[in-house]
């Protein structure tokens, strides 16, 4: 499995870079700032959690029998998905129901790094 998160989480943040670059040059002078800071929460969140999938896809190569981390990867990757990709689709179309969405990424979110913490607690605890 942590191939696919290794392939994922570098997609994830190539994509954080390009929609970095799309908000900073070509967005700027077309949404609000209260929207450009919308866009950018969202290119902040899904490059943190880009590296954050990649750390997931490292300690799952090491402990692929780790069911936590796989059942982390998924919510990263689905937090980013439905955290970033939401704010991003406000920001772009100002449709402002679209702002129900961002928390259910961002609970995704607390739940995978959760199962981290869960995983680096019985690693310590095995030990």
């Amino acid at each position: 499995m942590h191939p696919l998160f290794l392939l994922l989480s570098a997609g994830c943040a190539l994509l954080a870079v390009a929609m970095g670059a799309f908000g900073a040059h070509g967005l700027k002078t077309i949404l609000s700032p209260e929207m450009l800071d919308v866009y950018k929460t969202a290119v902040t969140y899904q490059m943190w959690h880009a590296l954050g999938l990649s750390i997931i896809a490292l300690l799952s190569a090491q402990n692929p029998a780790a069911k936590q981390l796989i059942y982390a990867g998924w919510l990263m990757f689905a937090g980013i998905i439905l955290f970033s990709g939401s704010l991003y689709l406000l920001s772009l179309l100002s449709l402002p129901w679209l702002g129900m969405i961002t928390p259910l990424g961002g609970l995704c979110f607390l739940a995978a790094w959760l199962l981290v913490i869960i995983f680096a607690y019985q690693t310590y605890r095995a030990e």
